[in-house]
């Protein structure tokens, strides 16, 4: 063995040299090419923290009075249109669901839309693979863009059917070398779009779990809307965003935008969110909806993960006489115990505050619906915490209507028959071993 440099340099402090001792090899460099090459790793390490961190930006907003005086700034912080003459219809789960959204694709005559998280091998999926395969060969445009994640199992024989059919597939953020630094970014969205006049959305996936009418712990529970008039223009332009990210396609006409008069009595907006580094529009939509409250807050979500100043809104709304009520699913529906774990890390200081919780034990309790002094509700993809604020791309319509929100409310009521309150004595009782992986699974909250 050579125990010796290689090639001693004959200035050893100004110039480069390799050599190996007892099997292990030096390399020896200038100093100033060693702290200028540390620098240049240490920027690099900031840029791409400063690009993937969270806002520091801490939510606040003074008095803001009522629901009906906010609307209109509520509107504008989400980058939204307040949209008069509308016709909503709440479709609670699977059974109420697909029957008229494989009607309205049968009767569809120049586009259907399909933006999806969840699509899953089954019946059900099966079912719309053919339904829209049967558009595409009518020479209707069918296009469909599922998650990579969720909807990786859109492939075989039902994509080929799809694409020999002429319908054009895509999935969102596949797995490759450019998606690397996007791969977290997951489409959450959940979209049927036909003709441009006729939109569902809320929290379905195309999976045997959303058939049914949540009878079982096969069955999940889940609402819905199908929506008729002027807002369905700005679903068909969430879809077009993520469609001509992904694609590179952009439909542009005047009927995938038709003019659209009005049908209803409902006033409805939509907001819909990319990562951006910036607060969501959603994330903002859900906290001034709870400052707003005055009389009454509903809450059904399945993975409920409230930042400390959504907890805080909270407790402030309780303190103005509001009636704040929170169903998640329980231990024994959820299908995320981790996301389920991490969420329980709040209710002791949510209950401490005067808010309720209640648990949903009949399967899991999948929909995300927030109803405000039985005036104003909001139904969508978005889950509340972390990851559908700042990670995932999602989209809610909320409606000023009390007709919708007293019939989401009446569904609330309905639900509680099949779950039970939390209490705090309870709570703060609950095993060790409950309390530690609360915490541990607390500690990952930002990708929740």
């Amino acid at each position: 063995m050579n125990d010796k440099p290689n090639e001693k340099p004959k200035d050893e402090h100004s110039r480069f040299a390799v050599w190996t001792r007892r099997g292990t090899t030096y390399i020896r460099m200038p100093i100033v090419v060693f702290i200028v090459g540390l620098l240049a790793l240490v920027t690099l390490a900031v840029i791409l923290w400063s690009i993937k961190r969270e806002s520091d930006a801490e939510l606040h907003v003074d008095d803001i009075g009522e629901l009906s005086a906010l609307l209109p700034s509520l509107v504008g912080l989400t980058h939204s249109n307040l949209d008069e003459g509308n016709r909503i219809e709440v479709l609670q789960n699977g059974d109420e669901l697909f029957p008229p959204m494989l009607l309205d694709i049968a009767a569809a005559r120049y586009s259907v839309h399909v933006e999806l998280f969840i699509w899953y091998d089954g019946k059900l999926a099966s079912d719309m693979a053919r339904a829209l395969t049967a558009k595409a060969r009518e020479g209707v445009q069918v296009r469909i863009l599922v998650d990579a994640s969720g909807g990786r199992q859109l492939d075989g024989e039902e994509l080929k059917m799809l694409e020999d059919a002429g319908a054009h597939v895509a999935h969102f953020h596949p797995l490759r070398i450019s998606n690397l630094g996007r791969l977290n970014n997951r489409d959450h969205r959940k979209l049927v779009i036909l003709d441009g006049r006729i939109a569902y959305t809320g929290g379905f996936g195309f999976a045997d779990e959303w058939l049914g009418n949540a009878a079982n712990k096969k069955q999940y529970r889940d609402t819905s809307l199908r929506i008729e008039g002027p807002v369905v223009n700005r679903l068909q332009g969430a879809f077009t965003e993520n469609w001509i990210e992904e694609t590179g396609l952009i439909p542009a006409d005047d009927e995938i935008f038709p003019r659209l008069p009005a049908v209803g009595s409902t006033t409805a907006h939509v907001a819909y969110s990319s990562p951006t580094g910036s607060i969501s529009s959603v994330q903002i939509l859900y906290y001034l909806a709870i400052k707003a409250a005055r009389k009454e807050i509903l809450i059904q979500n399945p993975y409920m993960l409230p930042d400390d100043q959504a907890i805080a809104a909270f407790a402030e709304a309780v303190k103005r006489g509001v009636d704040v009520q929170i169903m998640v699913p329980s231990d024994d529906a959820t299908d995320s115990p981790l996301v389920q774990h991490a969420s329980h890390r709040t209710f002791e200081t949510l209950m401490e505050s005067g808010v309720k919780i209640w648990e949903y034990d009949k399967t899991l309790l999948h929909q995300k619906v927030l109803v405000v002094d039985g005036v104003w509700s909001s139904v969508g993809s978005t889950n509340f915490d972390d990851r559908s604020f700042q990670l995932n791309d999602e989209v809610n319509i909320s409606m000023l209507d009390s007709a919708i929100a007293a019939e989401l409310k009446q569904a609330f009521v309905a639900d509680l028959r099949h779950a039970r309150p939390v209490s705090l004595e309870q709570w703060r009782n609950r095993p060790l071993r409950h309390k530690l992986l609360d915490g541990v699974a607390y500690l990952g909250r930002s990708q929740m």
